[in-house]
């Protein structure tokens, strides 16, 4: 048996959202280029939002994070953004990292899988 994969919002170098059965996939979403890390990790986090909903999951259906800052000393100030959003009881299993990002504008990306609600 095959379980069906759906691409959406796919351009010619990716999806932003790829389903595979149940799991949901979400591309890495990044903030305006420039803005504060708290800024940068409110922006990703509310793209989240919106392509889990699309997809038809939320966040506390949240599987997993991964989370690149461009560096770590920003990582308190994405933590208290994060730890603010992230509904009681429903945290993923997450890492964060350091790496450069596409352009030194960007502080923080935040990739993550969920699974349909």
């Amino acid at each position: 048996m095959t379980t069906s994969i759906s691409r959406i919002h796919t351009g010619t170098r990716m999806s932003q959202i790829v389903t595979h059965g149940d799991t949901i996939y979400l591309a890495g979403q990044v903030g305006n280029p420039g803005d504060s890390v708290e800024q940068q990790t409110r922006d990703c986090l509310a793209s989240v939002e919106k392509l889990l909903a699309e997809a038809g999951s939320d966040k506390d259906h949240m599987l997993q994070a991964t989370i690149w800052l461009a560096d770590m000393a920003d990582f308190a100030e994405m933590n208290a953004v994060w730890d603010a959003w992230v509904p009681e009881g429903h945290a993923p299993t997450r890492a964060c990292g350091e790496t450069r990002l596409a352009t030194p504008e960007y502080k923080v990306e935040v990739i993550l899988i969920a699974a349909r609600k």
